[in-house]
């Protein structure tokens, strides 16, 4: 009699990981911590294998996200490793991600950052250490209240001094200490 498959890694369980142990640990997003301590963080895993089904869900957790309380969710990480796996396919999804948010009338309400395994900044070698800083284990989009990216910018109201603080820290972690900080 067959035997089932050993199951797959956990998308949600391994973007939890590079969250508490990049985000956070590195203090990559200073503002991370705090909402994650709360249990404000929403992970919704995908199970869409197009585009067209990831923008419908896009679409619903954009609308759930607007209508929940802030305290009880303050953002939301939406991880889909079943589409978009090409970076450049990923990248020019996030022109449709604004498009849905302009036709839910949420421009200034709620954002999409964007975050995938081949991440790469314009202007910057694929392996330049600094694309870590976006790079988790899954693309997700990351769905941000804009009040509370307005309330952080009050309290931190340099976040070009995060950047360079960022890339300090990933240049002397080195490749070598990425791969540690992420291995299981």
């Amino acid at each position: 009699m067959p035997t089932d498959p050993a199951p797959g890694p956990d998308p949600i369980a391994e973007t939890r990981r590079w969250l508490e142990r990049a985000v956070i640990g590195l203090n990559l997003c200073p503002f991370a911590k705090a909402v994650y301590a709360k249990q404000q963080v929403r992970f919704v895993l995908s199970t869409a294998n197009t585009r067209e089904a990831l923008l419908a869900q896009l679409a619903e957790e954009l609308v759930s996200l607007r209508d929940s309380d802030p305290e009880q969710v303050d953002t939301t990480l939406l991880v889909h490793p079943h589409v978009l796996n090409d970076f450049l396919d990923y990248n020019d999804f996030l022109d449709a991600a604004d498009a849905a948010l302009e036709a839910l009338d949420l421009q200034g309400v709620i954002q999409v950052a964007s975050f995938h395994p081949d991440y790469r900044f314009a202007g910057t070698a694929d392996d330049d250490i600094g694309n870590h800083t976006n790079r988790s284990p899954h693309p997700t989009l990351h769905l941000l209240r804009e009040a509370s990216i307005d309330r952080a910018v009050a309290a931190f109201p340099d976040p070009d001094v995060i950047v360079e603080r960022n890339l300090q820290t990933l240049d002397s972690l080195g490749h070598a200490g990425w791969r540690k900080l992420m291995a299981d």
